[in-house]
């Protein structure tokens, strides 16, 4: 028998991978068994790339579930690190750095009791997120309705095991504290109504039928849809109510704010400061970068108050909060203005960038029952395998704390070139799905955000005074958000301090403030990522504008930085380098 026909035979008979399996092979192979585990324990996500596996599904939030996940990713990042990765592409090694990241934080978060039992802040948990759950819901198959009610009616399980978490959260002393809290339980009870009608679930029900449907089948689907939201939603929505206004809110945390006051809390906010920058820097470290940006902005805030015509800062900001020329009334009026506003940034858009997403995005107000205390705007992404665009969210409660001076920025971080642009990207890049879909580093698509806010000075979208000072106030925000939030969580600071030091250097409102700070003090860290992703993606910016000189496009640069998705800064860093290498060579 000749060698030629034994390996002929063995390839028919027996799968190659045993045999001939290299390092990147292994690599590929665990790779597609975290997809997969992601898909089995994330049924909306599956859905979202539009594989049916989660019909029906919500996800199990039991504590159970949770240890399991955690002690299944720590598994994973044990066969990764097995995998000698001497020989691999430089792409590939950006995919290996992507996710060995994301499985090694969820295992750090374990490591912690904080990650066990703490399932909400004062912006919301399941139970808020799950309100969204039509406008991230395909409706084009009478079996996507029939998921979607079968989702309606396991939202009763997800609801059970929230409240065992949290009512273990309140044994242990885990809660949240008690000021940022206030009104939490005033937004969940909007959702309490007697008519099914008058909720969000309703929304898929409230137009024509379907033409392929026969009215037989869109009145029972109707009917059945009814049933689910009266019979387990409405009562879930109830039951969580009364555990939170029984036991949770009595129970909730007095005195310091910061995690740091609760036990084990100064170790788990070391660990967030390093999970949300994906850096190594330390809380103190973190701090002083704060108060060293907040000096340099405020510098150039005096500058702009003087080309205004103001003496100080100070006059031109208490102008800018109280001027009525700054401020609409009519909540219609502020969406329109919202709009257009963003669709003439859209025009800006193939100057900037080579690749642009097929997916649009649309211009909405922030749910009714979620509006009143959340921020000012904030972005849902879309999908195109579910038929959704990505919503930029804006809040129309309280217009007289939100001036249309601040609206360029807003617009610029929230919608493009910020968040919808960036994920919608990512949504469609060749990349494996596992990194297009299921990973996230707050510290790059934030980052990505606050830099996209600087790109509206080349695109001249701060054109007065009044809007440059917008900008400046939002960056401003960011960078007293690095020393807030650590002032908070490390250093023992009230909430009065914190509030009084964002009043003294942005314009913000006070009622944006407040907000603001109530975010920071129930959601540790996540605020520390802006500031730090931005000055990373400047960092590399100017590095590349000081190395190709007159050859650098700043077209390329962008998708250069946005072309692997979202992923750690160091990997980023790495890959930028690499970018000017190769252009340096060419």
């Amino acid at each position: 028998m000749s060698s030629k026909f034994l390996i002929a035979l063995l390839a028919t008979a027996l799968p190659l991978s045993p045999l001939f399996a290299g390092p990147v092979e292994d690599y590929e192979a665990v790779r597609e068994e975290v997809w997969e585990w992601r898909l089995d324990n994330n049924p909306q996500l599956a859905t979202s790339v539009g594989d049916r596996r989660g019909d029906g599904k919500l996800g199990d939030w039991s504590l159970e579930a949770h240890i399991r996940s955690i002690e299944e990713a720590r598994a994973f990042v044990e066969q990764l690190d097995a995998i000698d990765t001497t020989g691999f592409s430089p792409e590939l090694m950006v995919d290996f750095g992507v996710i060995r990241s994301s499985l090694a934080d969820a295992v750090a978060a374990g490591e912690h009791e904080h990650d066990f039992y703490i399932l909400f802040t004062n912006r919301g948990g399941w139970f808020s997120s799950f309100a969204s759950l039509p406008n991230g819901s395909p409706f084009f198959t009478l079996a996507d309705y029939e998921s979607y009610i079968s989702r309606l009616n396991a939202y009763g399980q997800v609801n059970d095991d929230g409240i065992a978490r949290s009512r273990l959260a309140v044994e242990k002393g885990l809660t949240q504290p008690c000021e940022p809290m206030q009104g939490l339980d005033a937004r969940i009870g909007q959702l309490i109504v007697d008519d099914p009608t008058q909720t969000p679930f309703w929304g898929p029900f409230a137009g024509d039928k379907p033409a392929a449907f026969s009215d037989e089948v869109w009145d029972d689907l109707k009917q059945r849809a009814r049933a689910a939201i009266t019979g387990t939603v409405v009562p879930s929505y109830r039951e969580f109510l009364t555990f939170y206004t029984d036991e949770y809110a009595p129970n909730c945390r007095d005195g310091v704010p910061g995690v740091s006051a609760t036990p084990g809390g100064e170790a788990y906010y070391d660990y967030r400061v390093r999970s949300f920058t994906t850096t190594g820097m330390t809380a103190d470290e973190v701090h002083q970068l704060g108060l060293s940006e907040v000096a340099r902005i405020r510098a150039e805030m005096e500058e702009v108050a003087a080309q205004a015509g103001f003496d100080t800062r100070e006059a031109f900001i208490e102008h800018l909060r109280t001027d009525p020329q700054y401020y609409m009334t009519d909540e219609d009026e502020y969406v329109r203005y919202v709009a257009a506003l963003a669709k003439h940034i859209d025009g800006f858009m193939p100057e900037l960038f080579g690749r642009l997403p097929r997916n649009p995005y649309t211009v909405s107000p922030i749910p009714a029952a979620q509006a009143p205390g959340n921020t000012t705007a904030y972005y849902e992404p879309g999908s195109l395998e579910t038929g959704s665009a990505g919503i930029y969210r804006i809040n129309t409660t309280e217009l007289d704390q939100r001036p249309l001076w601040e609206l360029p920025a807003l617009g610029v971080h929230e919608a493009v070139p910020g968040h919808h642009l960036q994920i919608a990207i990512q949504q469609e890049l060749d990349i494996h799905p596992l990194r297009a879909n299921g990973t996230f580093f707050t510290a790059f698509v934030e980052g990505w955000g606050l830099y996209s806010e600087r790109l509206g000075i080349e695109m001249g979208l701060y054109d007065t005074p009044a809007k440059q000072m917008g900008r400046l106030s939002y960056e401003m925000w960011r960078a007293t958000r690095l020393v807030v939030d650590t002032g908070l969580h490390s250093k023992g600071w009230s909430k009065q301090r914190a509030v009084e030091y964002m009043l003294d250097n942005t314009a913000l409102s006070p009622g944006n403030i407040d907000a603001e700070v109530n975010r920071y003090m129930t959601w540790p860290g996540q605020a520390l990522a802006y500031k730090v992703g931005e000055l990373k993606i400047r960092e590399l910016r100017q590095r590349a504008e000081d190395a190709l000189g007159a050859d650098f496009s700043l077209r390329d640069f962008h998708d250069t930085v946005l072309e692997n998705g979202s992923i750690p800064l160091d990997v980023l860093e790495g890959h930028v380098d690499r970018w000017i290498a190769a252009q340096l060579a060419e």
